[in-house]
Protein backbone atom coordinates (compact mmCIF):
# COMPACT_ATOMS: atom_id res chain seq x y z
CA UNK A 1 0.00 0.00 0.00
CA UNK A 2 1.59 3.08 -1.06
CA UNK A 3 1.43 5.73 2.18
CA UNK A 4 3.30 8.77 0.50
CA UNK A 5 2.86 11.73 2.03
CA UNK A 6 1.37 14.75 0.28
CA UNK A 7 3.49 17.85 0.75
CA UNK A 8 1.22 21.38 -0.30
CA UNK A 9 3.36 24.80 -1.51
CA UNK A 10 1.80 28.27 -1.52
CA UNK A 11 3.04 30.71 -4.29
CA UNK A 12 5.63 33.58 -2.46
CA UNK A 13 3.37 35.99 -4.30
CA UNK A 14 6.93 38.66 -3.39
CA UNK A 15 8.99 36.84 -5.03
CA UNK A 16 6.81 35.82 -8.18
CA UNK A 17 5.47 36.94 -11.27
CA UNK A 18 2.75 35.82 -13.84
CA UNK A 19 3.38 38.04 -17.12
CA UNK A 20 2.60 37.57 -20.79
CA UNK A 21 4.02 39.24 -24.25
CA UNK A 22 2.11 39.95 -27.08
CA UNK A 23 3.57 41.71 -30.34
CA UNK A 24 1.86 45.06 -31.07
CA UNK A 25 1.07 45.92 -34.84
CA UNK A 26 3.79 43.13 -35.12
CA UNK A 27 7.04 45.20 -34.49
CA UNK A 28 7.02 45.57 -30.88
CA UNK A 29 6.45 43.17 -27.77
CA UNK A 30 4.12 44.76 -25.20
CA UNK A 31 4.20 43.14 -21.49
CA UNK A 32 2.27 42.72 -18.92
CA UNK A 33 1.70 40.99 -15.90
CA UNK A 34 -1.53 39.42 -13.29
CA UNK A 35 -0.96 41.51 -9.87
CA UNK A 36 -3.38 39.39 -7.78
CA UNK A 37 -2.83 36.14 -8.25
CA UNK A 38 -2.90 32.75 -5.97
CA UNK A 39 -1.24 29.23 -6.90
CA UNK A 40 -0.72 26.19 -4.50
CA UNK A 41 1.40 22.76 -5.88
CA UNK A 42 1.03 19.46 -4.44
CA UNK A 43 3.45 16.82 -4.28
CA UNK A 44 4.49 13.47 -3.27
CA UNK A 45 8.38 13.77 -4.17
CA UNK A 46 11.11 15.63 -4.33
CA UNK A 47 11.59 16.34 -8.15
CA UNK A 48 7.89 17.28 -8.09
CA UNK A 49 6.91 14.95 -10.50
CA UNK A 50 3.01 14.10 -11.03
CA UNK A 51 2.94 17.61 -8.49
CA UNK A 52 -0.95 19.04 -9.16
CA UNK A 53 -0.77 22.77 -9.68
CA UNK A 54 -3.44 24.94 -9.10
CA UNK A 55 -3.84 28.64 -10.77
CA UNK A 56 -5.80 31.90 -10.07
CA UNK A 57 -5.37 35.27 -11.11
CA UNK A 58 -7.94 38.20 -10.94
CA UNK A 59 -8.27 39.48 -14.75
CA UNK A 60 -8.70 43.26 -12.82
CA UNK A 61 -5.27 43.16 -11.25
CA UNK A 62 -4.15 42.97 -15.11
CA UNK A 63 -1.18 46.10 -15.72
CA UNK A 64 0.59 46.92 -18.74
CA UNK A 65 1.67 49.66 -17.23
CA UNK A 66 -0.46 51.83 -19.56
CA UNK A 67 -4.19 52.86 -18.02
CA UNK A 68 -5.48 53.55 -21.09
CA UNK A 69 -4.38 49.67 -22.67
CA UNK A 70 -5.10 48.07 -19.01
CA UNK A 71 -8.78 49.63 -19.55
CA UNK A 72 -9.27 48.25 -23.10
CA UNK A 73 -8.06 44.64 -21.94
CA UNK A 74 -10.40 44.69 -19.20
CA UNK A 75 -13.22 45.89 -21.27
CA UNK A 76 -15.63 43.70 -23.30
CA UNK A 77 -13.47 43.15 -26.53
CA UNK A 78 -11.50 41.10 -24.71
CA UNK A 79 -11.61 39.94 -20.83
CA UNK A 80 -14.88 41.33 -20.05
CA UNK A 81 -14.04 41.73 -16.36
CA UNK A 82 -17.56 42.43 -15.31
CA UNK A 83 -19.06 39.04 -16.29
CA UNK A 84 -15.74 36.84 -15.84
CA UNK A 85 -13.35 38.25 -13.31
CA UNK A 86 -11.05 35.23 -12.54
CA UNK A 87 -8.93 33.29 -14.68
CA UNK A 88 -7.91 29.47 -13.47
CA UNK A 89 -5.31 26.56 -14.17
CA UNK A 90 -5.69 23.16 -13.29
CA UNK A 91 -2.37 20.78 -14.01
CA UNK A 92 -3.70 17.20 -15.58
CA UNK A 93 0.10 16.15 -15.22
CA UNK A 94 3.82 17.31 -14.86
CA UNK A 95 6.73 15.45 -16.45
CA UNK A 96 9.23 17.59 -14.69
CA UNK A 97 9.85 19.16 -18.52
CA UNK A 98 5.51 20.03 -19.19
CA UNK A 99 2.65 20.80 -17.27
CA UNK A 100 -0.23 20.23 -19.08
CA UNK A 101 -3.69 21.48 -18.03
CA UNK A 102 -6.29 23.33 -18.17
CA UNK A 103 -6.57 26.80 -18.63
CA UNK A 104 -10.10 28.51 -18.19
CA UNK A 105 -10.80 32.15 -19.35
CA UNK A 106 -14.27 33.80 -20.30
CA UNK A 107 -15.14 30.09 -19.33
CA UNK A 108 -13.66 28.67 -22.05
CA UNK A 109 -11.17 25.86 -21.26
CA UNK A 110 -8.40 24.66 -23.13
CA UNK A 111 -5.62 22.01 -22.94
CA UNK A 112 -2.56 23.70 -22.39
CA UNK A 113 1.13 22.49 -22.78
CA UNK A 114 3.44 24.50 -20.49
CA UNK A 115 7.11 24.34 -20.72
CA UNK A 116 8.88 24.23 -17.32
CA UNK A 117 12.06 24.66 -15.84
CA UNK A 118 12.17 23.56 -11.87
CA UNK A 119 14.93 25.60 -10.63
CA UNK A 120 15.19 23.76 -7.49
CA UNK A 121 14.27 23.91 -3.79
CA UNK A 122 16.38 26.19 -1.29
CA UNK A 123 15.73 27.34 2.60
CA UNK A 124 15.64 31.12 2.99
CA UNK A 125 17.17 32.60 5.83
CA UNK A 126 14.16 32.45 7.71
CA UNK A 127 14.29 28.90 7.69
CA UNK A 128 11.20 28.69 5.15
CA UNK A 129 11.83 25.88 2.32
CA UNK A 130 10.88 27.15 -1.29
CA UNK A 131 10.86 25.89 -4.66
CA UNK A 132 11.52 28.18 -7.44
CA UNK A 133 10.31 27.41 -11.23
CA UNK A 134 10.42 29.35 -14.88
CA UNK A 135 7.16 28.37 -16.42
CA UNK A 136 6.74 29.13 -20.42
CA UNK A 137 4.47 28.36 -23.06
CA UNK A 138 1.96 30.11 -26.06
CA UNK A 139 -1.56 30.49 -26.05
CA UNK A 140 -3.94 31.33 -28.89
CA UNK A 141 -5.86 34.65 -27.61
CA UNK A 142 -8.70 33.85 -29.80
CA UNK A 143 -9.24 30.27 -28.45
CA UNK A 144 -10.71 32.12 -25.39
CA UNK A 145 -12.82 34.30 -26.84
CA UNK A 146 -10.57 37.28 -26.55
CA UNK A 147 -11.27 37.91 -30.70
CA UNK A 148 -11.11 41.81 -30.62
CA UNK A 149 -8.60 43.44 -33.49
CA UNK A 150 -8.15 45.87 -36.11
CA UNK A 151 -6.14 46.00 -39.45
CA UNK A 152 -4.34 49.49 -39.91
CA UNK A 153 -3.97 51.00 -42.77
CA UNK A 154 -0.65 50.13 -43.79
CA UNK A 155 -2.24 46.07 -43.63
CA UNK A 156 -0.85 45.21 -39.82
CA UNK A 157 -3.06 43.59 -37.78
CA UNK A 158 -2.94 45.81 -34.28
CA UNK A 159 -2.49 42.44 -31.73
CA UNK A 160 -1.09 39.32 -32.33
CA UNK A 161 -3.13 36.22 -31.68
CA UNK A 162 -0.46 34.59 -30.06
CA UNK A 163 0.34 34.81 -26.24
CA UNK A 164 3.26 34.72 -24.58
CA UNK A 165 3.26 33.20 -21.04
CA UNK A 166 6.62 34.04 -18.75
CA UNK A 167 5.86 32.92 -15.25
CA UNK A 168 8.32 32.57 -13.09
CA UNK A 169 7.07 31.26 -9.54
CA UNK A 170 8.42 30.70 -5.94
CA UNK A 171 6.91 28.62 -3.62
CA UNK A 172 6.88 28.38 0.25
CA UNK A 173 6.66 24.53 1.82
CA UNK A 174 3.92 24.27 3.92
Amino acid sequence: MNTAIKTSWNIDADHSEIGFKVKHMMISTIKGAFEDFNASVETESDDFKDANFNFTAKIDSLNTKNNDRNTHLKSEDFFNVAEYPEMKFQSKSFDGDTIVGDLTIKEVTKEVKLNTDFIGVAVDPYGQTKAGFEITGKINRKDFGLTWNVVTEAGSIVVSDTINLAIDAQFIKQ
